[in-house]
């Protein structure tokens, strides 16, 4: 499967497609865009408004990596749905980990 992150000095940059208020937090697998890109699809319960489905996507992040909340931050996209989560750690221990997330 073609992770959709790119691997850092320091962590990873993980890059998500987010759906605000879904039924459920989930990481949902992966999905080719036209243009091409790779992207985690993400659901998350929270609704768009001040932060509130970024927060969301950081805890549910964090939570499926197995991660403290302190070492995710979204930090491209604040207003898109595309947006570029920066997890902090050891780059390939933090790849396995998305890798069974996703699968």
């Amino acid at each position: 499967m073609n992770l959709p992150c790119r691997l850092r000095d320091d962590g990873l940059d993980l890059y998500v497609r987010l759906t605000p208020k879904a039924s459920k937090d989930e990481l949902c697998g992966v999905e080719t865009a036209a243009d091409g890109k790779v992207h985690a699809r993400a659901r998350v319960r929270a609704v768009p408004e001040k932060g509130a489905a970024n927060a969301a996507l950081e805890k549910l992040v964090a939570r499926s990596l197995g991660v403290p909340a302190s070492t995710v931050a979204v930090v491209a996209g604040g207003t898109a749905r595309l947006k570029t989560v920066r997890v902090s750690g050891v780059p390939q221990h933090l790849q396995q980990k998305l890798a069974q997330a996703l699968s």
